[in-house]
């Protein structure tokens, strides 16, 4: 884990409530491997309502670049002020944090599944499969058009398929309702976003035996373990999902009991 000053390369409104923002150290350093899954905890500055950092997770690692981008959806004054950051200005990292998704290095059938800003962690991990030279499928869901984010990233390693409850982009309904999932079979699910929807992925897969991975967005105040905010029931027990996950097997999970 390490803690670094980062300089905002580039700060991009997507819709009324996303901004995709590109930082770099400050220092020029070299950043360490960072994996799909991984997160990391934002401080946020000069606003005297938030004290403490806020968890985001890393939408992709630009190696060449030495660049993290980040996904961030505007839902309260932490967040907002991160997004009101510009080109130049400084943001303060705590990272990389978490444990990742497991990535595949053979042949078969993956399916990424994202809804809203859960999609973020999908594209670092689509690009990390296509490194093996396989292609996955992404399934990315939202309630309008407007929230299918980042297209034309997700089209450059895998297969998009998209659903909104409106019909206004891809079919109509969840994702769970996707026909891809009648005519395909996948060896492996991956899968991030609200719990309700990965509950549903959770069930689709148990039901079907393929291998799942969800990835929660559980409260992490401190993002190392001290705070118990984001405290999940497991098999094993009660863990810390920043410490422990953010990434389960649906296995280790007490979801479908």
């Amino acid at each position: 884990m390490k803690v670094l000053d980062f300089l905002v390369q580039s700060n991009e409104i997507l819709n009324d409530r996303n901004n995709l923002i590109k930082v770099s150290p400050a220092n020029n350093e070299t950043l360490p491997e960072m994996f799909p899954g991984q997160f990391v905890q934002i401080l946020v500055d000069n606003s005297p309502e938030v004290f403490l950092r806020r968890p985001i997770s890393i939408n992709y690692f630009d190696k060449k670049k030495n660049e993290i981008w980040l996904l961030i959806q505007r839902v309260g004054e932490g967040t907002r002020k991160i997004c009101e950051l510009k080109s130049g200005e400084t943001i303060n990292l705590m990272f990389p944090l978490g444990n990742s998704f497991t990535i595949p290095h053979k042949a078969g059938n993956y399916l990424l599944i994202g809804g809203g800003v859960g999609t973020a962690p999908m594209l670092f991990l689509g690009q990390k499969i296509n490194e093996f030279g396989i292609k996955p499928d992404f399934l990315l869901g939202g309630k309008s058009a407007a929230d299918i984010l980042q297209q034309e990233e997700f089209d450059k390693y895998g297969n998009l398929y998209k659903t909104t409850e409106d019909g206004t982009s891809g079919e109509k309904g969840y994702v769970t309702d996707h026909t891809i999932l009648k005519e395909k079979k996948y060896d492996y699910i991956f899968t991030c976003g609200p719990r309700p929807m990965m509950v549903a992925v959770a069930k689709y897969a148990k039901s079907n035996v393929i291998e799942c991975e969800v990835s929660l967005e559980n409260l992490m105040a401190c993002g190392f373990g001290a705070c118990l905010c984001c405290t999940e029931k497991t098999v094993r027990g009660n863990v810390c999902s920043c410490t422990e996950g953010p990434v389960f097997n649906i296995k280790e999970l007490t979801w479908l009991d």
